[in-house]
């Protein structure tokens, strides 16, 4: 392709920068007599060279115009990329900090889900492979920079993607977050994903207070890739199959495309929990009875087939009907607590299940999302109208149970009810790139409003479910819980992009938004940058933002039962909680700081580093365990027209901390390319968060509360990787380190002593080869040293009848090795 000359690049940025403004626009002239100058242009400058001629044709000056964009229709010339309504992208070197991974690196991972592939590839996110028991087991979650899952706004193609309807009412790194699911994306349908270290409600959305993750979805026009992966741990089980594939193609002559994309996982359980501590029957079979029989500790088994496309169709001039969708469909079961059988345990029927049982929760999911508009120029501005509707539907059962309570009977399913999540969305932006004499560089204006409707449901599980002491080992919801909870939010939000100087942008944010059942709330950011040449340049931001509470958080139930105990998380609205002192719950107000630079010392050498402090006001979370006391006939009353009687302990979701986070991140990655060993990409990623409460209510609150928001993350993550690529090979091998997290195995008695966990070290490995030009094959392994964490001493473990052998949320899990083998085939 010939170089596009400085004296061209001016020329066709006018072209399409005139596009931009209105008829009569005193800064250009039309765009036609600006093909023509172009086109006189190239012809002069290739006349009298031994270059070869370069094409002078309208087509050809169209293609210029497309190389400047990137691809991308929605690249405001003059100004970032992304920095336009149409773009689905983030100005990746602009005052706020973006980190990049493309799909192809997704993949390389070897993972297939997509949130853990992405913890794989970036320091600043963690995940737990098992993120809390029970329920909290469905659903992956991430904390980026150290704060809660809730805390990081999910984008698809720049569109706000819609939160699940699984609320995490179980102990560990989610505890208390009802977050989206990115791992209900194919990870093929993803051309790359924007990771945006900055807390920048203002400029992306509520709920971005520790920065947001924006999905960019492919828009090809042709071909695709199909994908196989077969994987297994080193103890002999958790086997896994893996199926994904996309196609993109044309629509029509002008631009558009359909992107297709689909993909199937099936994992096979791991166990890794300590042998049964205690009693298992109470007669001889005790003393030779096998005690390996808890599955609690490990990966559920799942199965989860999901479906997207991406497309866009040039309806006339300047003006495009767009859609992007995701249907995904997902079923797991998950063990409970192990009941032996025992006359100690009043849970078990000892004729239905005399070898003691393992009971299962089982969930049943169905998630859909749409997001439909129209792009197009008008007025002068790019415009972007669009509608979003989503739905998220859970359906519960307990299974491998009994219900002890209704004489008789031989029941061991059991329907415990659904969640039902949905959101409608309707919204327009603008955006215009104009440059008024007296600028040095184009400035950038975009704004927006954005109508939100969302919903919440609890359907009551069947009577047998939660009748008495309800289906072993998770009753069902109680007509308590049946509830139906609704949100209107209105929001409006402005942005400018401008250079005092050639050298020095800044950047103004500012939403407002209007809660009907809460507030209205303002947030605001302001960045700069300071470009000193093109190899550096520092930046600054300071912003604050706001994220209310779920509706889930507002009325979700949730009973768990552990031998000799119950604890019921019961809706922070429910007259329950009011009774044990449950005020109106509000959101989470923030205020945060960073510094940070970009430099490219040389070529292919590319450095970032970043210091921040995030703090948070009224940081929600789930209180301290309430014992139920018998001498408390009120309580009592309301447990019992609950149909609660069963409660020994009750917690609730309430606005207990002010936090603050100091932290900071380094990265940096070199290309090495040589003449006989090929291209080498070393690269390298820390991240370090402390997160400290200020302040707490006391009354609310206890150490075991504390530990779970402080320490059941690790602090900082360390990375270090190398990829390698010559001819028909290349080779990848990554080291990881996790620092230490502080388990705790129960809210009192010997579990509530914290365990320390200690740093880990994890090394992964994958090897491709290329058989044909279109078709690798490839072999690799996550955590090839096979590294466990630190045993649980069993003065702690026994606290759960021996099962917690090891952390149950460990940042890199507790399965140990796993390999894999996999093809993808380019078409």
């Amino acid at each position: 392709m010939a170089k596009i000359s400085k004296l061209e690049l001016s020329l066709v940025a006018s072209v399409a920068f005139g596009a931009l403004l209105p008829a009569g626009s005193g800064f250009a002239e039309s765009v036609t007599s600006q093909k023509a100058k172009a086109q006189k242009v190239i012809v002069k400058k290739t006349k009298n060279t031994t270059a070869a001629p370069v094409k002078t044709s309208p087509t050809h000056v169209r293609s210029k115009l497309s190389a400047l964009r990137g691809g991308e229709e929605s690249i405001d010339v003059g100004g970032h990329s992304g920095s336009s309504v149409f773009s689905p992208t983030t100005p990746k070197h602009s005052t706020t900090q973006v980190t990049v991974v493309t799909g192809a690196e997704l993949l390389k991972t070897g993972q297939t889900n997509v949130l853990s592939a992405l913890a794989q590839a970036n320091p600043a996110i963690t995940t737990a492979a098992l993120p809390g028991g029970g329920a909290s087991s469905f659903v992956q979650t991430m904390q980026l920079r150290g704060q809660s899952p809730d805390d990081t706004l999910i984008l698809v193609n720049g569109h706000r993607r819609h939160i699940g309807a699984n609320f995490n009412s179980n102990s560990g790194t989610n505890w208390g977050s009802e977050p989206a699911d990115i791992s209900l994306i194919p990870v093929t349908a993803i051309d790359h994903i924007e990771v945006v270290t900055e807390g920048a409600s203002a400029l992306y959305g509520q709920d971005a207070i520790a920065g947001a993750v924006n999905i960019v979805l492919k828009h090809d026009t042709h071909g695709g890739t199909i994908n196989f992966k077969n994987s297994g741990y080193y103890a002999g089980d958790g086997q896994a199959l893996d199926g994904s594939a996309n196609y993109g193609m044309a629509l029509g002559r002008n631009g558009g495309y359909l992107d297709l994309a689909a993909q199937v996982s099936h994992q096979l359980p791991t166990t890794r929990g300590g042998d049964f501590y205690g009693t298992l029957f109470d007669d001889s079979r005790n003393e030779t009875a096998n005690r390996n029989v808890q599955r609690g500790l490990g990966i559920p088994k799942s199965t989860l087939e999901t479906i997207s496309e991406n497309m866009s169709v040039p309806m006339a001039r300047d003006f495009n009907f767009y859609s992007t969708s995701t249907f995904s469909h997902r079923r797991a079961n998950v063990p409970e607590t192990y009941r032996a059988n025992t006359s100690s345990d009043e849970w078990i029927n000892p004729e239905l299940y005399p070898d003691g049982n393992q009971p299962y929760i089982a969930m049943d999911q169905l998630d859909f999302e749409t997001d439909n508009g129209i792009k197009a120029r008008k007025f002068g501005f790019a415009w972007d109208a669009y509608i979003t509707y989503a739905r998220d539907k859970q359906d519960y059962r307990t299974t491998n149970s009994e219900n002890v309570s209704i004489p008789g009977s031989t029941q061991t399913s059991f329907y415990d009810g659904a969640s039902i999540a949905t959101q409608l969305t309707a919204g327009l932006r603008g955006s215009r790139t104009f440059r008024p004499d007296w600028a040095p560089r184009p400035i950038n204006l975009r704004f927006g409003g954005e109508y939100r409707h969302d919903t919440f449901q609890m359907l009551e599980g069947e009577t047998a479910s939660w009748s008495g002491m309800g289906a072993t080992d998770h009753p069902g919801n109680v007509p308590m819980a049946a509830t139906y909870q609704n949100r209107d939010v209105y929001e409006g939000n402005v942005n400018l992009d401008f250079y005092v100087t050639k050298k020095w942008e800044w950047t103004l944010g500012g939403r407002v938004g209007s809660y009907n059942n809460i507030a209205t709330v303002e947030t605001g950011s302001v960045g700069t940058r300071y470009n000193f040449n093109k190899r550096w340049a520092i930046r600054a931001n300071v912003n604050t933002g706001y994220r209310p509470p779920t509706l889930g958080a507002l009325s979700y139930f949730y009973s768990a039962p552990y031998p000799g105990y119950t604890v019921d998380q019961i809706p922070a609205s429910s007259a329950i909680a009011k009774y044990l002192g449950a005020g109106s719950m509000k959101g989470e107000y923030s205020r945060s700081y960073s510094i940070g630079f970009d430099a490219t010392p040389v070529d292919d050498f590319h450095v970032t580093g970043n210091l921040y402090y995030i703090a948070i006001n009224g940081r929600m979370g789930s209180t301290k365990t309430y014992s139920v006391s018998q001498n408390d006939s009120e309580l009592l009353e309301l447990l019992k027209n609950a149909n609660l009687e069963s409660a020994t302990s009750l917690s609730y979701y309430a606005n207990l901390y002010n936090t603050q986070t100091f932290g900071g991140d380094f990265s940096a990655d070199y290309t090495l390319h040589t003449a006989k060993l090929g291209q080498f990409r070393f690269a390298m990623g820390i991240n370090f968060s402390d997160n400290e409460i200020r302040s707490a209510k006391s009354d609310l609150v206890n150490e075991y509360t504390k530990m779970m928001v402080l320490h059941s993350a690790p602090k900082n993550r360390e990375q270090i990787s190398v990829n390698w690529t010559r001819g028909k090979w290349s080779a990848s091998v990554q080291e990881l380190r996790y620092g230490s997290i502080v388990y705790m195995a129960a809210p009192t008695g010997a579990g509530s002593v914290p365990f320390q966990q200690n740093p880990g070290f994890i090394t992964n490995l994958e090897v491709d080869y290329k058989i044909l030009p279109r078709w690798t094959v490839g072999v690799g392994a996550n955590n090839v040293g096979n590294k466990h964490p630190t045993r649980v001493p069993s003065s702690i473990a026994n606290t759960q009848q021996g099962l917690a052998k090891y952390a149950s949320y460990s940042p890199y899990g507790f399965s140990g090795g796993m390999y894999y083998v996999k093809t993808s085939l380019d078409f």
